[in-house]
C-alpha cells in the first residue's frame, strides 16, 4: 500500500473516533467504540505506520489546539502516546512537537494541564533514553524481577456472580487465559530486549535476526542479555545529564554479543535499505487475575497475596495469621508497650542496684542507650521490607517508575506495588465494592500493613444483564456508569459502549485453540482502560445508622454509595395505649415523618431545617441526575402526600419534592414502619425501621481511645470537643481517562 494510501485509510479511521467523540448524544450502534480499538490494531499488525499515524494525531491535536476544541484534545492525547509507547522508529522531530504541544496545553485548566504534564514528562524520558516507557510498562506488568527496577502491578477482575451470568464470567476467563498462555516469561523478556534495541539503533538494528536469535536462545543467555539492556536503560535514566553516545555504545554491544559480529556488521551496511515491513513487538497484556466477590473482606484478602513474597506464601482459610508473618501491624512496628514496676522510690529498688558499672564498660555503654520503662522506639525488621526498595525521590508511578505520587510513607518502605482493582457490574456491584473499601480502610488503621506499601487503583466497567438493558431499569441500575460518562467524553466512548461487545463474546462458543493469534477486544479495551485511565474521580461515601422499632434489637450501621431507597410499610410497630389518635389519619396513606437536615448550601456553611410531611416513599440518591457540577451531596426526592377536599369529598394526590443535604435525620411520626434498600441491592435491605440518621461516612480513625483531660471540667471538655476540626469524609477513587470535564 503506497504512503498516501496509508494516511488516507488512518486519517479515515481518526475522523470517524473524533465523530464519535463530537456527537454530544450518540446513538448506540453496535460497532461504536471499535473504532479507537481498530485503529491501535492497524498499527500493531504494520508497525511501519506508526511515524504516519503520529503525524495525523499530532496534526489533529494542533488543530484541535488553535480552534479550543478542548472535547477531543485528552482523548487524542491518550491515542498518541499509547502508540508511541509501543511504536519504534519515530523521529525526533514528531518527538519534539508533541513534547512542545504538551507544553502550551500546561496554560489550560485541570484535568487537560494535569495530563499534558504527565504526557511530557513521559515523552521526555522516552526522547533521553528511547524504549524506557515500553520496557517499564512490561515489566512492572510482568512482574519480571529486575533489581534496578523492581516495580510490579496486577490487575485484579471482581465479577459477583449474582449479578453477572455465567456465561459472561466463563467467557471473560477463557480470554484471558488464552490470551496469558502466550505471554510467558521469556516471551515478555524477548519482547523487552528485541523493543530497546530497536528504539535506540533504529535501522541499523536488523530486527527480523534479532528476533530470530533471541528464540533460539536458552533460558540463562535470555535472562542475562535482558538484565543488561534493562541496566543500561535504567542506568541511563537516573543520570542528571545522560550522554546519548554513550547509551548507544552499551546496546551495541549487547547487540553484538547476541548477533555476532558478522551479522551485526552485515545490519549496519545493509542499514540503508531497511525491511519492507518491519517484524511486529506486542506490548503483552498486563497479568489479570479473575476473582468471584463473595465477601466484603475479599479485597483485603487478595491485596495481601498479591504483597507477600512468594516464597512465604502459604494459602490458608484464614488470613489474619498473615499479619504474624512478615506483615506486621503499625503498633507492632513503630513502637512497644513496656510495662514499667519501678515506684520511683529509692528503697524500693532491688540490692545491689546503686553499684554503677565502671565507666566505659560495655554495661555502661547499653545502659547509655536504653530507656527504661517506657515506650521505646522499635527497629524495622529486616523481613518486613520489600527486596531491592529504591530510596529515590518520589514521582509518578506511570511516568518515572516512581510509586504513584506517594513516596515512602514509612521510613525504608517504599511502595513498589501497585493493585488496580476492576470491577464488572452494575451499581450494587459498586456498592459492594464499597462495602469492601471501607472494610479495608478500617482494617488498616489497626493494622497499617498494606497502605504503605501498595498503590490502590480502583476501575469500574458497567455489565448488565440482556433482560436489563432491554428495558428502562438500565437507566436505574446504570447511574454511575452515566455519570462517569458525563464527566469524560473518553470513557462515555471508550467503556460504557462495552458491555453488549461483553454479551455478545458470551454468546460465541468457546474457542478451544489456544495455538491461532487472535484479537481479544474486550481484554484489549480493558488492558487499554487500566493503563491510561489514570484521573480518579472521588465519590463519598455515607453511613447510615438504623433504628427498629424492636428496643432490644439495638441500632444497626452501614454505608452506601449510590442510594438509599424508603419504604412505607403496610403494618405498624405497637403504639401506646394513652398516645391520641387523631381523626382521618389512619385513612390517608403513607407515613407522617418528621425530617430533619443540614442544608448543603455552596459556602458550605451549617444550617439546619426540620419538617414534618407526610409520604409514601423517599429517595437519597448521592448522584446528581444531569450535571456534574456538585456530587458531594445527597439529592433527596420526597414523594409527598397532598390531601384535598371537593364535592365528591376527600381526596389524596402525590406530588414529588427535592432538595440537597448535607446529612439527614428522618422518624416515623404515626407508627407506621419503613424499610430501607440500600445501593439497589435487595440483600442489603432493613425492615420495621422508626429512625434512621444518614451522614457522609468519615475517614476511619484508629480505634485506640484517647485520653481525656481529666483536669478540665466537664463543660470546658465538651467545649473542646466542639471546636475539634471536623472528620474528612471517606472518598471513594474511580479512575477514569480525564476526571471531571467541564
Amino acid at each position: 500500500m503506497e504512503a498516501s494510501a496509508v494516511e488516507l485509510d488512518l486519517q479515515r479511521s481518526v475522523q470517524a473516533v473524533l465523530r464519535e467523540l463530537r456527537a454530544q448524544a450518540p446513538a448506540r450502534q453496535s460497532n461504536q467504540g471499535m473504532w479507537r480499538w481498530s485503529l491501535h490494531k492497524k498499527v500493531e499488525r504494520d508497525p511501519g505506520k506508526s511515524p504516519a499515524l503520529v503525524r495525523i494525531l499530532l496534526r489533529e491535536l494542533e488543530k484541535a489546539e488553535n480552534e479550543d476544541v478542548r472535547r477531543v484534545i485528552i482523548p487524542l492525547l491518550h491515542t498518541l502516546m499509547y502508540v508511541l509507547t509501543k511504536a519504534t522508529g519515530i523521529p525526533e522531530e514528531l518527538y519534539r512537537r508533541t513534547y512542545a504541544l504538551c507544553m502550551r496545553l500546561l496554560t489550560l485548566p485541570a484535568p487537560y494541564c494535569t495530563i499534558a504534564l504527565d504526557c511530557a514528562i513521559r515523552l521526555k524520558m522516552e526522547t533521553a533514553v528511547p524504549g524506557t516507557l515500553y520496557q517499564r510498562l512490561v515489566i512492572a506488568e510482568q512482574n519480571l524481577r529486575s533489581e534496578l527496577y523492581p516495580y510490579q502491578e496486577r490487575v485484579l477482575l471482581f465479577v459477583d456472580p449474582e449479578l453477572v451470568s455465567p456465561s459472561v464470567c466463563s467467557a471473560l476467563l477463557l480470554e484471558i487465559e488464552a490470551a496469558q498462555i502466550q505471554q510467558t516469561p521469556e516471551a515478555c523478556m524477548r519482547h523487552v530486549v528485541s523493543h530497546t534495541l530497536q528504539a535506540a539503533l533504529g535501522e541499523a538494528c536488523r530486527a527480523d535476526v534479532l528476533q530470530r536469535k533471541l528464540q533460539t536462545s536458552p533460558r540463562d543467555a535470555l535472562e542475562r542479555y535482558f538484565h543488561a539492556v534493562v541496566a543500561a536503560v535504567e542506568q541511563m535514566a537516573s543520570e542528571p545529564c545522560p550522554s546519548r553516545e554513550g547509551h548507544l555504545e552499551r546496546l551495541e554491544e549487547i547487540y553484538y554479543s547476541l548477533l555476532g559480529p558478522t551479522e551485526a556488521a552485515r545490519g549496519r551496511c545493509e542499514g540503508d535499505c531497511p525491511a519492507d515491513r518491519p517484524p511486529s513487538i506486542p506490548l503483552p497484556s498486563p497479568h489479570i487475575t479473575f476473582h468471584l466477590w463473595t465477601d466484603e473482606e475479599q479485597l483485603w484478602k487478595e491485596l495481601v497475596l498479591f504483597l507477600r513474597p512468594r516464597s512465604l506464601l502459604r494459602l490458608s482459610a484464614d488470613l489474619e495469621a498473615l499479619d504474624l508473618q512478615g506483615l506486621l501491624p503499625d503498633r507492632e512496628l513503630a513502637r512497644e508497650s513496656v510495662l514499667s514496676t519501678d515506684s520511683g522510690i529509692e528503697r524500693d529498688l532491688p540490692l545491689g542496684t546503686d553499684e554503677l558499672p565502671m565507666h566505659g564498660s560495655p554495661e555502661m555503654e547499653r545502659a547509655g542507650l536504653q530507656r527504661k520503662g517506657g515506650i521505646k522506639k522499635r527497629v524495622w525488621p529486616p523481613d518486613i521490607l520489600m527486596p531491592g526498595s529504591w530510596d529515590g525521590s518520589p514521582g509518578l508511578h506511570r511516568r518515572t517508575g516512581r510509586p504513584s505520587g506517594d513516596g515512602e510513607l514509612l521510613p525504608g518502605v517504599s511502595r513498589l506495588h501497585t493493585a488496580r482493582v476492576l470491577v464488572l457490574g452494575d451499581d450494587r456491584m459498586l456498592g459492594r465494592l464499597a462495602r469492601g473499601y471501607h472494610s479495608l480502610r478500617k482494617r488498616e488503621t489497626q493494622t497499617f500493613c498494606l497502605t504503605p506499601r501498595l498503590s490502590l487503583q480502583l476501575y469500574y466497567i458497567p455489565v448488565l444483564t440482556p433482560e436489563t438493558l432491554a428495558s428502562s431499569k438500565h437507566l436505574e441500575l446504570g447511574e454511575l456508569a452515566a455519570f462517569l460518562g458525563r464527566a469524560d467524553p473518553w470513557y462515555e466512548s471508550t467503556i460504557n459502549t462495552l458491555c453488549p461487545a461483553i454479551h455478545k463474546l458470551a454468546e460465541m462458543p468457546p474457542s478451544l485453540d489456544t495455538s491461532r493469534n487472535v484479537d481479544p477486544f474486550i481484554l484489549d479495551v480493558i488492558t487499554y482502560y487500566v493503563r491510561m485511565g489514570t484521573q480518579p474521580i472521588y465519590f463519598p461515601i455515607y453511613t447510615v445508622k438504623v433504628f427498629f422499632s424492636d428496643l432490644s434489637q439495638g441500632s444497626a450501621e452501614d454505608i452506601f454509595l449510590t442510594e438509599l431507597k424508603v419504604k412505607v410499610q403496610d403494618s405498624k410497630f405497637p403504639k401506646d395505649v394513652s398516645s391520641p389518635r387523631r381523626r382521618g389519619a389512619g385513612e390517608s396513606p403513607g407515613a407522617e415523618l418528621s425530617l430533619g437536615y443540614q442544608k448543603a448550601l455552596l459556602s458550605h456553611r451549617t444550617r439546619e431545617a426540620t419538617i414534618s410531611l407526610r409520604a409514601t416513599a423517599l429517595v437519597l440518591k448521592a448522584l446528581p441526575a444531569r450535571d456534574t457540577a456538585d456530587h458531594m451531596c445527597l439529592n433527596v426526592s420526597v414523594t409527598e402526600v397532598v390531601k384535598s377536599s371537593n364535592l365528591a369529598g376527600r381526596s389524596f394526590s402525590t406530588v414529588t419534592n427535592t432538595f440537597r443535604a448535607a446529612s439527614i435525620q428522618i422518624q416515623s411520626q404515626d407508627h407506621r414502619l419503613l424499610t430501607l434498600v440500600l445501593d439497589k441491592d435487595n440483600r442489603r435491605t432493613f425492615r420495621d425501621v422508626v429512625r434512621f440518621e444518614v451522614a457522609p461516612c468519615p475517614e476511619p480513625c484508629s480505634g485506640a481511645p484517647k485520653s481525656r483531660a481529666l483536669w478540665l471540667s466537664s463543660h470546658q471538655q465538651q467545649e473542646m470537643e466542639s471546636t475539634k476540626a471536623k472528620p474528612k469524609p471517606l472518598l471513594m477513587p474511580i479512575n477514569t481517562f480525564s476526571g471531571i470535564v467541564q
